[in-house]
C-alpha cells in the first residue's frame, strides 16, 4: 500500500493536534494545527476531522492541548479545568461513542496520576498517544479479521467513509478491503456518494484511488438497482455506536442500504473497533442522533440547491436494527447474532 494517511496526529512540537482538513478534499490537501479547545471543537463540529475513531483521538489529544495552557496552576484547579474542557469536547458530537470514551480515558489518567499539574499533563499526553497508537493497531487487526469474508473478485459496496481518514490510519470498513487486497485478492469497490456531505464520493474514493484499488462512485439511490442486477456481493460499513443488541448507528442512509441488502440476500457487515460498542446502551432507539445544519442539504459550497422557505431535515445518522446485520467485525474477531450474547461474552470496553 502507498504511504499511510494520517488524518490526526501530533504536530512536530507536540503542542498542537495536526489534522487533514477533510472539508477541502479531494480538491485540496491541507493540514491544520489545532492549538486550543475551541479550535478542536470547531474542527470536530464542522467535520474538518470526522469519523468516530478519529474524532475520539482528536478529542483526547485536544484535551491535552487545552490542558497545556493551565500547566502552571495548582493541581486542584488544573483538574477542574480538565474536567470542564472534557465535557465541552465530548458534547461536540453526541452520537459517536468513541469521542466521550477517549476523552474520559484521558481524564481518568489525569485523576490517577500523582504529582503536580506538569506531571499530570505528561501522563495525559502519554494516554492520548496510546489511544492514537492503539487505534491504528486495532484497524490492522480488523482488516485481518474481515479480509477472510471477501472472496477473490468480490464487489463490495460501502457507505460514507470508514477509512484511514476516519481513524488513526488504515480504516475499519476500508481496512477490511485493504486487508483483502494485501492478502492478494482482487476487489472492486462501489462507493455510495453519501449525501449530503459526500463522504463517499470525496473521501472514500480519494483514499482508494490513492491506493490503486478499483473504485466506482455511485449515487445513493443507485444501490438497490445494482443489487437487483447482481452487481454487488457484499456490503461493509463502519459505525459510530453499536448498542448491546447489535443495533448500529452509522451515517444516514446506512439503514436503507441494509434493508436493500437483506431483500437481495446480500451479506451486510459492520466493521468497528471495540471502543465503538456501547454495552451500556441496550438498543438503537436509545442512541442520540445528531441533527446538523440545514445548509449541508440546501447548498454544495456556495451553490444553492433548495429554495428559501423549504423546511429541511438533516439527521447525520440513522440506526440499522441488528436483524439486518450479518456480522460485526472488530479487532477481537467476528461476532454474529444473537448479539446480546456474542457481544456480552466478549467483555466490556477496555
Amino acid at each position: 500500500m502507498p504511504d499511510a494517511i494520517h488524518a490526526v496526529r501530533w504536530s512536530p512540537d507536540s503542542r498542537a493536534v495536526r489534522i487533514i482538513d477533510q472539508r477541502l478534499l479531494p480538491g485540496e490537501f491541507l493540514e491544520r494545527d489545532l492549538q486550543s479547545s475551541d479550535e478542536v471543537r470547531d474542527a470536530i463540529r464542522t467535520l474538518a476531522v470526522r469519523g468516530a475513531p478519529a474524532i475520539g483521538i482528536c478529542g483526547a489529544m485536544g484535551l491535552v492541548v487545552a490542558a497545556g495552557a493551565h500547566a502552571n496552576e495548582s493541581r486542584e484547579e488544573f483538574l477542574r479545568r480538565v474536567k470542564r474542557d472534557a465535557r465541552e469536547i465530548a458534547d461536540t458530537r453526541p452520537t459517536a461513542v468513541n469521542l466521550g470514551w477517549a476523552v474520559e480515558r484521558v481524564v481518568h489518567r489525569a485523576q490517577r496520576t500523582a504529582g503536580e499539574s506538569a506531571e499530570i499533563l505528561d501522563a495525559m499526553r502519554l494516554e492520548a498517544s496510546a489511544i492514537l497508537d492503539e487505534d491504528r493497531a486495532m484497524c490492522l487487526r480488523i482488516g485481518e479479521a474481515g479480509a477472510a469474508l471477501l472472496a477473490d473478485g468480490a464487489r463490495v459496496l460501502t457507505h460514507c467513509n470508514a477509512g484511514a481518514l476516519a481513524t488513526a490510519g488504515y480504516g475499519t470498513a476500508l481496512g477490511v478491503i485493504r486487508g483483502a487486497v494485501e492478502a492478494g485478492r482482487k476487489v472492486r469497490v462501489l462507493a455510495d456518494e453519501t449525501r449530503p456531505f459526500l463522504q463517499g464520493a470525496r473521501l472514500t474514493a480519494w483514499e482508494l484511488v490513492k491506493d490503486g484499488i478499483d473504485t466506482t462512485v455511485i449515487t445513493d439511490n443507485m444501490a438497490g438497482a445494482i443489487m437487483r442486477q447482481r452487481g454487488i456481493d457484499l456490503v461493509v460499513v463502519g459505525a459510530d455506536r453499536i448498542a448491546a443488541n447489535g443495533d448500529t448507528a452509522n451515517k444516514i442512509g446506512t439503514y436503507s442500504v441494509a434493508v436493500l441488502a437483506k431483500e437481495h440476500g446480500i451479506p451486510f457487515y459492520v466493521a468497528a473497533p471495540w471502543s465503538t460498542i456501547d454495552l451500556s446502551t441496550k438498543e438503537g432507539d436509545a442512541i442520540p442522533i445528531e441533527e446538523r445544519s440545514a445548509r449541508e442539504v440546501t447548498h454544495v459550497g456556495s451553490y444553492q440547491l433548495a429554495p428559501e422557505g423549504a423546511q429541511i431535515r438533516n439527521p447525520s445518522f440513522d440506526v440499522t436494527p441488528s436483524k439486518y446485520i450479518t456480522a460485526i467485525i472488530t479487532e477481537r474477531g467476528v461476532y454474529r447474532p444473537p448479539y446480546l450474547e456474542s457481544l456480552a461474552d466478549a467483555g466490556p470496553r477496555d
